[in-house]
């Protein structure tokens, strides 16, 4: 489990090192234009969406760590290859193998999470990796915008370098893994491992958690690069280091959060803390709305701005630990991989619609853009009530699940003891 956090780590670290200066290097440092440096961040998208249906198939049938290492080979092949290229078609094809690379990555991982988890375990275990992500994001960010030189077009190539060695890295620290066959949790289905998207959409809660992961990632995450920071600016007058703020205070919510609340989505319904942070979003659509009213001072609304990341911080703090075991524990044995495929599938969508529908609503249409996000954070918590009544109590609340098996365990042995003496 530690080599797979370490794998989260450098993953995320790899992805914030340079996907932040995609569009400066293809467009500037390369001089390709902006079409060009445009194309290449949504060949960078549709890369992910085209090869995680297939990637869910490829780890049930050979095993998350094959899967893993050959998506590290192509993202280290594509890093390195976007650092000397020098024409467009270049520059795209490797930005697909990149992104493809990378997108892989993400089930890979989860599902390695899963193998070596408990029902006991899962939700610290994945609250540890969003941890490491959010830090290896931050870390490689900070870092990669210290390396480059718009005027050198060296110091992009010696970034995408050392991001490719940073993957065959990790290559080398996963292929001493050996996996183990983790145990099942009471009531989770059971299936062939042969199972294929219809089983999976026969699957009425992972249907539902589908569409309601759909709206956490098209509501939450698929506004930050876009909407927000338009509405922001346009709505709020907000400066851009003010932005800038606003991005640090989500990620520092995140790190300061995450353990902090653990104990608390632990001892609670996974579907309560879905919808909880449902509500924890609509207050924080409320105070970018308030931001953006005209009538309140410079000061309040970079405020209120830069609280709305901070609560956004929180909620994501309490979906860490509940979402991605949720769709573990709903998988069929032997069929996680395709699972988190399927959901990897469904957040990459989110994250390819949100922008597109936020950036033009959050710079236009004010109004309506902070009303339309706040029904949606409302309406996340609804369908995660919805949701808890189509689960079991093992899958919504393991934790209580074990504590009755236990005590009903105990009161047995009190019953036979006697008559076994």
């Amino acid at each position: 489990m530690r080599r797979i956090h370490v794998g989260n780590a450098l993953s995320a670290f790899g992805l914030g090192f340079t996907v932040p200066y995609l569009y400066v290097y293809v467009a500037q440092v390369r001089g390709l234009g902006a079409m060009t440096a445009g194309l290449v961040l949504a060949v960078f998208a549709v890369a992910a969406l085209v090869v995680l249906p297939f990637a869910g198939r490829a780890i049930v049938r050979r095993g998350p760590l094959p899967v893993l290492l050959a998506a590290l080979v192509t993202a280290a092949l594509g890093a390195l290859s976007l650092g000397l290229a020098g024409n467009a078609t270049a520059v795209l094809l490797s930005s697909a193998a990149l992104g493809a690379g990378q997108a892989v990555m993400q089930p890979a991982l989860a599902t390695m999470i899963v193998d070596c988890s408990t029902a006991e375990t899962r939700s610290r275990a994945f609250a540890m990796q969003f941890f490491l992500q959010n830090l290896g994001l931050g870390v490689g960010g900070l870092i990669g915008g210290h390396l480059v030189d718009t005027t050198r077009a060296s110091s992009f190539t010696l970034l995408f370098a050392i991001e490719a060695a940073m993957f065959l890295l990790l290559v080398v620290v996963m292929a001493t893994v050996r996996m183990p066959r983790a145990p099942r949790i009471a009531g989770a289905p059971t299936a062939s491992a042969k199972g294929s998207w219809k089983q999976l959409l026969k699957n009425r809660a992972m249907v539902q958690l589908s569409v309601l992961g759909f709206i956490l990632f098209f509501a939450c995450y698929g506004q930050f690069e876009s909407g927000l920071p338009a509405y922001g600016v346009e709505a709020a007058g907000i400066s851009t280091s003010a932005l800038g703020t606003a991005l640090a205070a989500n990620t520092l919510m995140i790190v300061v959060a995450q353990f902090v609340v653990l104990r608390f989505v632990e001892r609670r319904r996974r579907t309560r803390v879905i919808a909880a942070a449902g509500l924890i979003w609509a207050v924080a659509w409320l105070a970018a709305g308030y931001a953006g009213l005209g009538s309140v001072s410079q000061e309040m609304a970079t405020a209120a701005f830069v609280s709305t990341y901070a609560l956004f911080g929180l909620g994501e703090a309490l979906l860490s630990p509940t979402v991605a075991p949720l769709v573990a524990d709903l998988a069929p044995a032997g069929m996680a991989g395709q699972y988190n495929s399927a959901f990897a599938l469904v957040k990459q969508l989110a994250l390819a619609v949100g922008p597109a529908i936020g950036g033009p609503m959050g710079a236009a249409l004010h109004g309506p853009y902070i009303v339309t996000f706040l029904v949606f954070s409302l309406g996340i918590t609804y369908l995660a009530l919805r949701l808890g009544r189509q689960l079991t109590l093992a899958q919504d609340h393991p934790a209580l699940a074990r504590s009755r098996v236990v005590a009903s365990g105990g009161a047995a042995q009190a019953e036979t003891a006697p008559a076994h003496a």
